[in-house]
């Protein structure tokens, strides 16, 4: 029968999950850094993003193209150098912000939402450790008899972002309030944003220097 798990499986498959979607990292960072600097509504953009590209990753998982990423040092170079360099311009973008970067407001244009959405995105995307992931961890609850393994790639893969939708929604919505003590002080919002610059800088710098695996 397809998708037919036993109780245990999902017991594992969920603390797992639960536990990952935890673990602080370039999206988590992305996402509460947002959320700091432009308020809820800049959070959910980001947090979106990372979705989005989360899909991206779970969906060339389940078609096997993720190997590609993870045997072939060419295929892996390319993509750590590019999420690298996107990483590091857009933390120099806020590095030499005058504080509007992103958001100054606690109502955010929806043009300034749609490009947190878009950066969200490709932080995810152009990072190729979450594709190695995807391939080294989803295929450990593909079982004999739950139906093709692809399909069953895809749906753990697709449940991983729903749990995520139970933990990071109310990390966004505590990080909002911190947004309104910001948006009403320039100093403050300065300084956030050559902190996220840093920040953002770091992890690009720490994507260039990561090796294969």
């Amino acid at each position: 029968m397809i998708f037919n798990y036993s109780a245990t499986h999902w017991a594992a498959f969920f603390s797992a999950a639960f536990l990952l979607n935890l673990c602080p990292g370039p999206d988590m960072a992305f996402i509460l850094g947002q959320t700091a600097k432009g308020g809820v509504k800049s959070g959910f953009s980001a947090m979106f993003g990372i979705w989005t590209g989360a899909l991206f990753h779970v969906s060339f998982a389940a078609m096997g193209l993720s190997a590609i990423i993870a045997t072939s040092a060419i295929a892996f170079s390319s993509i750590k150098w590019i999420g690298a360099f996107y990483l590091i311009w857009i933390g120099i973008q806020a590095m030499t912000s005058k504080g509007e970067t992103l958001q100054v407001k606690n109502e955010p244009h929806l043009k300034n939402l749609k490009k947190i959405f878009k950066q969200g995105m490709f932080v995810s995307i152009l990072n190729p450790k979450v594709a190695i992931f995807f391939l080294a961890f989803l295929p450990q609850f593909v079982e004999t008899g739950a139906g093709p393994a692809s399909m069953q790639l895809f749906l753990h893969g697709f449940l991983i972002i729903v749990v995520a939708a139970f933990v990071e929604p109310p990390l966004v919505l505590a990080g909002g309030k911190l947004a309104g003590c910001l948006a009403a002080n320039t100093k403050i919002s300065k300084w956030m944003d050559k902190s996220l610059g840093l920040l953002f800088i770091w992890l690009g710098i720490k994507l260039a220097s990561s090796d294969h695996i």
